[in-house]
């Protein structure tokens, strides 16, 4: 009887679809990339089974550990059709470290996973030094990752991330919701486009629409469609930790998915709604082509996309004229946003043709 162990072929990992020499050429060529994102508490060397981060080197004295992880969700679909890859590593960092800055924490140190089919075309090249870009931005060091060639598990060109950061804030100066109140003003700091979030609905109108990604976007001629939707995330450490440190902020939200309307009441105190006024900045062209060619309604618009506005901060009106001059200096836009005033938890957001939608009955799976 035969046996189908009679054969003399011998089988290796590579014959399976792994290839271990290219991961190592990938740890290889990332390796002065992450090197370049070295901070106080962090010598951003990699190889090792797990990163180091010294808290006391980076000058705490007895704070607070804040952790947050995400991806890039079906973004990366663009990236991959469009051969746009360089700038999604600045989303992933972007939707990590601006979670942690809203707890009034810095972020310190970024860890990425990178899954694939096949390791090929320098494509993981790219995505990390995007990656080590927005951890520059951050201020934050590169420590460690992980690189998974999973044959089988992919369509041919498509891969994954997902981002992993740790922060650290002061014990005693953390943001939690507690300091805010009715009569404070709500100030917002612009976005950079979608940012990460809503891009199901994105890729459905284009397909539905038949738009030509490759061609001059219909509301710029000077940029192609595809770029003004993948601009990557904008990321807010910097220009926010002076005023966070310096106590002048009760509270920031960061607009992700679920909008302005869901957002916002997260750190809001039970007794305490917010009264957002749209019509107070104008709409990005961008967001007003995205309502247009969808027919989104108002309410679905506030609950789906940022609508321009990527982080909103909390403050007493005292402090409103001070720190939009100071986050001006650093870059920002500042617009008006609305107001916090008494009443159930939760956020209305109306404009100039009246209520676009409400959230009274905020709940917590609402953060799933």
């Amino acid at each position: 009887m035969s046996s189908n162990n009679s054969s003399k072929e011998s089988y290796t990992y590579a014959k399976a679809g792994v290839d271990i020499a290219a991961g190592n050429a990938l740890v290889k060529a990332i390796g002065p990339l992450v090197k370049a994102t070295a901070r106080p508490g962090a010598d951003s060397e990699i190889g090792g089974f797990g990163g180091f981060f010294d808290p006391k080197a980076a000058g705490y004295s007895d704070p607070l550990l804040v952790a947050a992880n995400d991806g890039v969700g079906t973004k990366l679909k663009l990236a991959i059709d469009y051969d746009r890859h360089d700038s999604v590593g600045i989303d992933l960092v972007a939707m990590c470290v601006n979670d942690l800055i809203v707890q009034g924490a810095e972020p310190l140190f970024f860890l990425d996973y990178f899954a694939t089919g096949k390791l090929e075309n320098g494509v993981a090249e790219r995505v990390v030094a995007g990656i080590a870009g927005g951890c520059k931005d951050a201020g934050c060091a590169l420590i460690g990752g992980e690189t998974a060639e999973m044959p089988g598990m992919y369509a041919a060109g498509d891969y994954d991330l997902a981002g992993f950061c740790v922060g650290a804030v002061e014990r005693g100066e953390q943001l939690t919701g507690d300091k805010v109140a009715p009569g404070q003003v709500l100030i917002g700091l612009t976005s950079s486009g979608v940012h990460s979030n809503g891009y199901s609905l994105v890729r459905r109108l284009a397909a539905d629409k038949g738009w030509q990604l490759d061609q001059p976007a219909p509301f710029d001629s000077q940029k192609l469609l595809i770029d003004a939707l993948i601009e990557p995330t904008r990321i807010y450490v910097k220009s926010l930790l002076p005023a966070i440190r310096g106590g002048r902020i009760a509270a920031l939200a960061h607009i992700t998915g679920g909008g302005l309307l869901e957002n916002i009441p997260r750190v809001l105190p039970d007794g305490a709604h917010a009264a957002i006024d749209a019509a107070s900045w104008a709409q990005p062209a961008l967001m007003q082509f995205l309502q247009e060619q969808g027919n989104i309604d108002p309410g679905e618009m506030a609950r789906t996309f940022n609508c321009g506005v990527g982080m909103v901060l909390a403050v007493e009106p005292e402090h409103v004229s001070d720190l939009t001059a100071e986050l001006e200096a650093a870059g920002e836009t500042v617009v008006h946003v609305g107001t916090i005033g008494e009443g159930p938890r939760g956020c209305t957001v109306h404009g100039a043709a009246g209520v676009w939608g409400a959230d009274t009955d905020w709940k917590a799976e609402h953060l799933a």
